[in-house]
């Protein structure tokens, strides 16, 4: 069974979504994010996806407080990204209830210390963030494009230690036009360990169903449900 993980994105300590990760595309969902995951913790939902995209921007920690409160007044398993660069900022979004983290730009620019995560707090607490363009790494809030290879860049991590990978198209996210399926039959292909957690597209409990069918483990979706295109109580099927 697939397992589903809905997003929570932050933006001054409101639950927002991009478009294709533009800061300028921003829609305002719901001023209070605590309610939002208390709504999908009563639906029966078990994980969810918290990131902090004025931490993505600033570089460092920023909304630990939101982090804070979700995980003190529910029980969901947090994993938690965005902006996260130092050991302190671990420290933090650990202290503060994360059961994971993500980590996306610092696996490229900073290697060294993203390795030093995985030896000190292993496979299981420190997930892989790989977005792509045309199957190349991006960065900086997807600014930046990189020419290192989707693949080898996963495999490299996931001979370190890493399990989890979350692989989020650019070209799909927030559009609301299907996952990149195609993608990540090709990943699973060449890594059929791999736990691989889509993301981006999802319009549909129908492309929840086809991500199933081709043997994804774990899908992201916000927009979606959001907009109402997803109902909570659709998603029990998969729970």
């Amino acid at each position: 069974m697939i397992e589903i993980i809905p997003a929570i994105d932050i933006i001054d300590g409101k639950c927002v979504r991009l478009s294709q990760g533009d800061y300028a595309q921003k829609t305002v969902y719901n001023e209070n994010p605590l309610e939002v995951a208390k709504q999908f913790e009563d639906a029966g939902i078990r994980r969810l996806h918290l990131v902090d995209l004025d931490g993505a921007k600033a570089q460092h920690i920023v909304n630990y407080k939101v982090l804070e409160a979700i995980s003190a007044k529910t029980n969901l398993i947090i994993d938690f990204g965005g902006g996260l660069k130092t050991d302190n900022d671990l420290r933090i979004a650990f202290e503060c209830g994360a059961s994971m983290v993500t980590g996306g730009s610092i696996a490229v620019k900073n290697p060294e210390i993203f390795i030093s995560w995985i030896e000190k707090y292993g496979g299981d607490k420190i997930i892989l963030g790989a977005d792509v363009k045309d199957e190349k790494i991006a960065v900086g809030g997807w600014i930046e494009t990189t020419d290192l290879d989707l693949i080898p860049f996963v495999k490299n991590y996931m001979d370190k230690g890493i399990n989890k990978v979350i692989c989020t198209d650019i070209s799909k996210d927030g559009m609301l036009a299907g996952p990149a399926i195609e993608l990540y039959s090709k990943i699973l292909d060449k890594e059929p360990s791999m736990y691989l957690i889509a993301s981006g597209g999802v319009s549909s409990i129908k492309d929840i169903e086809i991500l199933e069918q081709n043997n994804v483990p774990a899908v992201i979706t916000g927009k979606a449900i959001y907009e109402g295109r997803i109902k909570l109580s659709e998603l029990k099927t998969f729970l």
